[in-house]
């Protein structure tokens, strides 16, 4: 895992819309992830929530797809070491994740509906309908991760 940029974006400018929701529900892991819908705020709320915010940091990571889920558990280490890091300045930084969580090498939320790191566990951008592409022009053959983390 490597972060390729870090830059600052208008939360005002991010947008927000139910695509990207209904698009998690052809995900395997719809409903079965704490990071994941039904479980996180629905797009609205998320709509709302970006609108308190005065600053975003988006951060891009070029990932070797041979080690997908290593890599990105590393990545969300990285974002919530991040957003720890801000926090000393911004108490309501926030990460959020790029698609499903993966912190545990076995999911007990999945099994049980119990997760094991309910403090580190953070939605998914496309799961409360954060649009990319309105931030960025993607290219699909780029093996590249975008996380999101919102601060003051």
């Amino acid at each position: 895992m490597e972060v390729v940029e870090e830059r600052e974006v208008n939360p005002r400018d991010i947008r927000i819309s139910p695509r990207p929701v209904w698009k998690c529900r052809t995900c395997p892991f719809y409903g079965k992830r704490p990071s994941c819908p039904p479980h996180v705020p629905s797009w609205k709320e998320a709509r709302e929530l970006f609108s308190h915010y005065s600053r975003a940091i988006l951060v891009k990571f070029r990932i070797d797809m041979g080690r997908f889920e290593e890599e990105k558990r590393e990545i969300l280490l990285y974002l919530l070491r991040r957003e720890r890091e801000f926090f000393r300045t911004s108490p309501y930084a926030l990460a959020l994740f790029p698609g499903a969580c993966n912190l545990c090498d076995e999911c007990t939320f999945e099994s049980g509906g119990i997760c094991k790191l309910p403090d580190k566990v953070r939605p998914s951008m496309d799961a409360i309908g954060v649009e990319v592409n309105s931030m960025v022009e993607l290219n699909y053959d780029e093996p590249v991760l975008y996380g999101l983390i919102l601060i003051d």
